[in-house]
């Protein structure tokens, strides 16, 4: 296979994108499309038999990364905000088109209900769970001085922080062991922008829990892991309610672009395979050559 120049493989700034009013943002209404490797991923059974639960499985790194799974041979269900439901249909029929089921699981995992039903309908439906992708998060461009809203606080970090708690909470009676655990982290964990000062605190807040987690379910032969991406191309960057900042989005990358969400899925797909047996308490960096 001819070698493909990572600085160019997909669209470099400027980028001529529109701010979305609020969030969530929507795929259809980006101007520049994510790729979630809808024509890119080939899968190699890797996955095969396997039930995932992904939250924030509409669009974005979730949705690249139910394609992925249903090409690897896993049926899977996804989480997602009632107003999400387009993107989460056109998730469900990329999923299916691949000839694996796909669980629609509409829902505030704000609200403690959500997190309960999710976890149970995920069982209930697929049989049981092999795969848990805790990714569904919120952020917001901040004003300096910490001038944050206190509810526009607890948002982020019910939603970051809280949900993915009471999800594992809900899940961990039904992981057996091999299976697998992984979490959605960030750079900002590492180099926070003080522009998402909230975010980037949930964002460190998960390496922990990751790293307390490995330590916890390693003897019920449960792996966690993490995944920190860079500055990825989804429906929430339009959304954060950034101007230049968006125009330039990725720039300063050693690589010089904003990543695809199809860029970070042989990742998730690595933690939840035969592969990463061994691998656990670890956080992968997908970041366009941004050091942790």
């Amino acid at each position: 296979m001819t070698n493909i120049d990572p600085r160019t493989k997909h669209p470099r700034p400027p980028y001529n994108e529109h701010k979305q009013a609020s969030q969530p943002g929507s795929s259809r209404d980006m101007g520049i499309a994510p790729d979630h490797g809808e024509d890119s991923y080939t899968g190699a059974e890797r996955l095969v038999g396997k039930r995932a639960l992904i939250t924030g499985g509409d669009s974005g790194i979730g949705r690249a990364v139910a394609i992925a799974y249903a090409r690897e041979g896993a049926d899977v269900a996804i989480a997602f905000l009632p107003e999400e439901r387009s993107d989460a249909r056109e998730t469900q029929r990329l999923v299916e088109a691949s000839g694996r089921r796909c669980v629609l699981l509409p829902g505030d995992l704000t609200e403690e209900s959500a997190c309960i039903a999710a976890v149970g309908e995920t069982v209930d439906a697929l049989g049981g769970l092999d795969v848990l992708v805790l990714n569904a998060a919120t952020q917001r461009e901040r004003a300096d001085d910490a001038a944050i809203d206190r509810q526009d606080a607890l948002r982020v970090f019910e939603t970051n922080l809280v949900a993915p708690l009471l999800l594992f909470r809900e899940a961990a009676q039904y992981l057996e062991p091999g299976a697998s655990v992984i979490v959605t982290a960030s750079v900002q964990a590492f180099d926070p922008s003080p522009d998402l000062l909230d975010y980037a605190m949930t964002k460190a807040a998960l390496v922990a829990f990751v790293e307390a987690l490995a330590q916890q379910q390693g003897e019920k032969g449960v792996r966690a892991n993490a995944v920190a991406p860079g500055p990825i191309w989804t429906p929430l960057i339009p959304a954060t309610g950034w101007d230049d900042k968006l125009r330039d989005f990725g720039s300063t990358t050693p690589l010089g672009r904003a990543g695809q969400p199809a860029e970070l899925a042989g990742a998730y797909v690595y933690l939840a395979s035969e592969d990463a047996s061994y691998t656990s308490g670890s956080v992968i960096a997908v970041t366009g050559g941004r050091h942790l």
